[in-house]
């Protein structure tokens, strides 16, 4: 008698924690696990139930090691629910060299993750505190640093200076994006001289730098910052380690670029994991508002 092609599974998802070890001669009987249920953690190996991977900010609880988060699962883990707004949204590039293959390119990353291009900014509350904010997303070109990148962020900086509030950026990038060319390459004076003029107003600008922080952006607004925290573990450079050990020819220390090694030398303030990313910042914005006013203030 031939087997019902519709007959129902034996086994419920939930059995899949309980498992026994499969009969290899039995494969038909194998749970079906819906895909993504699980996830493997790749610094450790470990298998995470996603659900738990979410609740604990992308983070595994096994060896620390920081999933990549996009820009708006980092704006979720920051600001406070309903209280973000966006700016130039809709804003991208126009392909100023023609780079071949580019346009095309451009628009199916932008079909695959949602965005415009790398960086989502915009207003929003941290406890209250009033910030202006920017979040560069490693799955847009690497987050590599283009025309819209520099403009949106120059943006920002000109609306936070006229405003008197504060910016926060999370950069993570690869760099500057090489279809663009020296308009990528301008783009670091351009933030950079807008950042300047934010400083100069006596406004506070923080940078948290994740995994990884590298090239052009590096050299430019990433380390411009009045504080700069990063996540741990992230790779903080301008040339990646392996073309600076095939340039000198000698040996790296261990962790060369990684921001325990940055923070041992002084090149950053602080590192501090994601579940208390937000209290730190909201912390920052309540000491900085004192000093401006005399007391803290949550309201512009």
């Amino acid at each position: 008698m031939k087997r019902n092609p519709f007959k129902a599974k034996k086994y419920a998802v939930s059995k899949i924690y309980h498992a026994k070890p499969m009969d290899l001669e039995r494969s038909e009987e194998r749970p079906n696990v819906p895909e993504g249920i699980m996830t493997k953690c790749p610094s450790c190996g470990r298998i995470i139930y996603t659900k738990l991977l979410l609740k604990n900010f992308k983070r595994c609880d096994e060896c620390g090691y920081n999933f990549k988060v996009s820009a708006h699962e980092r704006i979720a883990m920051i600001i406070d629910e309903g209280e973000f707004i966006e700016f130039d949204a809709q804003m991208t590039t126009r392909d100023p060299l023609q780079f071949p293959g580019y346009a095309d390119k451009l628009v199916k990353t932008q079909a695959q993750t949602g965005l415009a291009d790398s960086i989502v900014t915009g207003m929003g509350k941290i406890e209250g505190y009033p910030v202006m904010i920017g979040v560069m997303d490693p799955a847009f070109f690497m987050g590599s640093m283009g025309t819209t990148v520099g403009e949106k962020l120059t943006r920002l900086f000109e609306r936070a200076t006229k405003e008197g509030m504060p910016v926060i950026v999370f950069t993570a990038s690869g760099g500057a994006r090489m279809q663009e060319g020296i308009f990528s390459l301008m783009q670091m004076a351009k933030v950079s001289a807008a950042v300047a003029k934010h400083s100069q107003a006596g406004l506070l600008y923080i940078t948290v730098l994740t995994d990884p922080t590298t090239g052009g952006v590096t050299a430019s607004f990433a380390m411009l910052g009045d504080i700069l925290l990063a996540e741990p573990g992230a790779l903080i450079g301008f040339a990646g380690p392996r073309v600076i050990q095939q340039t000198i020819g000698q040996k790296l220390p261990e962790g060369f670029q990684r921001a325990e090694f940055l923070l041992e030398h002084g090149f950053l303030d602080r590192i501090v994991p994601r579940d208390q990313m937000k209290y730190v910042l909201a912390t920052l914005l309540k000491m900085h508002s004192q000093n401006r006013t005399g007391k803290a203030t949550k309201e512009v």
